[in-house]
């Protein structure tokens, strides 16, 4: 986990998401790579439906806002301590740099996320001012990369205790093989299954067993939800052992049936208290 891409944006998570690509970059002697990200304005080109007048954002005001931010980048990496990636090459640790003239829009930020072992972003959230889920979503399903997902408070670590909130399914498979730095640098790994949110494949033992040939050490249990939802067990058993590193594969069931149904990739992005590493 050598390279971190953190995508700025000014809302309300952006201080724990600086914060977090500090804490995942200091545990492997990351790179962390910045750029002020803004809408393309294909992407935002609000409606007024009572006057029928279509509003463009001002492409200017956008680039100031983007320069802004990397104001904001580079002072908090400078606060932590994290060093410029074109300073003393001698100096172990952190590393930064902020990329000025990067293109808009959520497209670049997915092809350009290929580039990297991780992108951090905030947790979503229908509020004003919060992370846009289009965001994630960009990463999440053309990156071909994992995601690691800020909480909406600053962690106070990362990967220390690690869940991995397991179902069988291919897409969590892929997922716990990206988290494998995390896995090798953890104190304690905890392989948790949910009986109603398994899918045909092996069992949380058996990943924890086959974890543990690997030369880790890791437990697996299954638990039956009873009247819970899936994804309320994983963070309320993540939030029982002190996890701050939830491991999970996202939508093995289709978005659209999650949006209707729930599900428990939604869950946790919606209500998720630790950083969370995802990947589809």
């Amino acid at each position: 986990m050598k390279t971190l891409l953190v995508p700025v944006a000014r809302h309300t998570l952006l201080d724990s998401v600086l914060d977090t690509a500090v804490l995942a970059a200091r545990r492997f002697d990351a790179s962390i790579e910045g750029f002020g990200l803004r809408p393309a304005l294909a992407e935002y080109v609000p409606v007024d439906m009572v006057g029928g007048m279509t509003w463009v954002r001002d492409e200017e005001v956008d680039l100031v806002e983007a320069r802004d931010c990397g104001g904001l980048f580079t002072a908090a990496m400078d606060r932590h301590g994290v060093a410029r990636d074109s300073a003393d090459a001698g100096r172990g640790g952190p590393r930064y740099r902020w990329r000025p003239d990067a293109p808009p829009g959520d497209g670049f930020l997915a092809q350009h996320a290929r580039l990297f072992n991780a992108t951090v972003v905030g947790r979503p959230g229908s509020g004003e001012g919060t992370p846009r889920m289009t965001t994630l979503e960009a990463v999440l399903f053309e990156s071909g990369r994992p995601l690691i997902i800020a909480p909406p408070t600053t962690p106070a670590s990362i990967g220390e205790t690690v869940m991995i909130a397991w179902n069988g399914s291919t897409e969590t498979a892929r997922t716990v093989a990206f988290a494998a730095p995390f896995l090798r640098a953890a104190s304690r790994i905890e392989v948790l299954g949910v009986d109603a949110g398994m899918v045909p494949g092996p069992s949380a033992e058996e990943m924890a067993a086959a974890l543990n040939r690997e030369g880790l050490s890791a437990q697996g249990r299954t638990l039956a939800a009873g009247r819970r939802a899936v994804g309320e067990v994983f963070l309320t058993e993540a939030e029982a052992i002190g996890c701050d590193l939830l491991v999970k594969g996202a939508y093995t069931q289709s978005r659209l049936r999650q949006m209707i149904f729930g599900g428990a990739t939604s869950h946790i992005l919606a209500h998720a208290t630790m950083p969370v590493l995802m990947a589809h």
